[in-house]
């Protein structure tokens, strides 16, 4: 059979991007395929923070890191949910992965580090020109080594001969490959996977928004099953709480807040990182908060500056507007606003009543939350939301693969010339997020080991 490249490549999101760039390295003829109007993908649209120990970024700020720390990290978060030998690639090819990126000239500051999960141990590398950037940067080295994009153009099937992938289907027409990579994105676009793989994301309904990739409607599941793919990672990867005033990324919700769950108590220190606060939520009655504020607190709000982002949701004229509108349940007493949003009454008062009194003392007794963040709950009127785990960020069902990012079947046998990267693949993320930049750095260390597989089944076939 006649191929027409060497190595094609479904998607150009970070992952499609790594697996290109690299299969191109290796020798390979590439052809990289996206169904959009640009490359990037869910990337492009990130803050583009990356994750990783290790690295010279962080000697640079005088920070002792390793993979080992990094992986027991990960297995621990994860309640050892995730498959052991992806996190420990992960963990061991992240700081080789960094340094890739910047060899492309992508840019990090040793001042941009940051702890990025629930560690103590700066691990998020925040690129100066965020996701976009780190998406030009990698268009531009694809560019230069003759990787060949097509753009609106969508892969609906796969072709096999004896039992190996050989190619793809486009528009009827057949393009031939010694390799194939999937890289297509996660499924936060379709709601019927969603039901079926991520149910944690699907039972808020309507409230469920996702922010990434319009085309992230979950291709890379269909075209591995048809071919015997193995799926990993149920009911895993990243959603993040909301009021759901709007449908923005308000991932921003302010400290000063009172969290109670419908038993009328406190559960949680309020400002707890968003890599585990939507499995505490979760975890509540009805899997939902409620938060809780006074007339005080909305009148001192400001707005927040975050990664070149002004949250400007939580100020006081927005908040009286939710309250107009309904979102928000505004009332003259605790009583009365325990009874509207059907939180049990003597409870609510007497959490008040703690809360208040560690206001003023300056400490928080219960979950300890900086003195910074404590504000009464005292003057009328009272205002309180419910708070849901429903800003959809990361899928992590998909691909089943082995550490080389080959795609395995049921039987967990490598299917020849398949690999998948990034939120194509499952099995990196498990029920808890590690931490701001997972997500990326899962796309180029599986992106790069995806590429240089699958050149490597390629060039030795010809």
């Amino acid at each position: 059979m006649q191929r027409d490249f060497d190595v094609i490549v479904i998607g150009s999101g970070g992952a499609g991007l790594a697996a290109a760039i690299t299969a191109a390295d290796h020798g390979a003829r590439v052809l990289l395929v996206e169904a959009g109007d640009s490359v990037g993908g869910s990337t492009a649209l990130s803050t583009g923070v990356f994750y990783a120990a290790g690295t010279s970024v962080q000697r640079a700020r005088g920070i002792e890191d390793s993979a080992d720390a990094m992986y027991h990290y990960c297995m621990t978060l994860s309640q050892y949910r995730a498959e052991a030998s992806l996190v420990r690639r992960l963990a061991d090819e992240s700081a080789g992965g960094l340094e890739w990126l910047m060899s492309h000239g992508v840019e990090y500051r040793p001042e941009h580090l940051y702890v990025a999960g629930v560690d103590t141990v700066p691990r998020g590398h925040r690129p100066v020109e965020y996701g976009a950037g780190l998406v030009a940067a990698l268009d531009q080295a694809a560019s230069t080594r003759g990787v060949v994009t097509t753009l609106r153009t969508r892969v609906r099937r796969l072709l096999t001969s004896d039992g190996a992938v050989t190619g793809i289907e486009v528009d009827g027409e057949s393009v031939h490959a010694g390799a194939v990579v999937v890289a297509t994105g996660g499924f936060g676009q379709n709601r019927e996977l969603l039901a079926r793989y991520y149910p944690d994301a699907a039972i808020q309904d309507n409230l469920t928004w996702y922010i990434g990739g319009r085309h992230s409607n979950g291709d890379a599941i269909a075209m591995g099953q048809q071919v015997g793919a193995a799926l990993s990672g149920y009911n895993c990867g990243l959603l993040e709480i909301t009021a759901g005033f709007v449908k923005d990324p308000e991932s921003y919700l302010p400290g000063w807040l009172m969290f109670v769950n419908r038993d009328g108590r406190r559960f949680v220190n309020e400002t707890a990182a968003y890599a585990v606060m939507s499995g505490v939520v979760k975890a509540q009655l009805g899997g939902e908060a409620i938060v809780v504020f006074d007339e005080q607190a909305r009148q001192s709000a400001k707005a927040v500056m975050s990664y070149k982002r002004l949250f400007e949701n939580w100020v006081p004229e927005r908040l009286e507007q939710f309250a107009r509108e309904g979102k928000l349940t505004k009332t003259s007493s605790i009583s009365e606003l325990a009874e509207k949003v059907g939180i049990r009454r003597e409870t609510l008062l007497t959490t008040v009543e703690r809360y208040n009194r560690d206001c003023d003392a300056g400490q928080d007794t219960l979950f300890f939350k900086a003195p910074a963040n404590l504000k009464p709950v005292r003057t009328p009127p009272f205002y309180a939301a419910r708070v849901r785990p429903a800003i959809l960020v990361i899928t992590g069902t998909g691909l089943r693969i082995s550490a080389d990012a080959q795609v395995l079947d049921d039987a967990d046998r490598p299917i020849r010339g398949l690999f998948a990267a990034g939120e194509a693949a499952g099995g990196v993320i498990g029920e808890r997020y590690y931490g701001g930049g997972v997500s990326i750095a899962n796309n180029i260390v599986f992106g790069r080991l995806a590429g240089r597989g699958a050149a490597m089944t390629a060039t030795t076939t010809r």
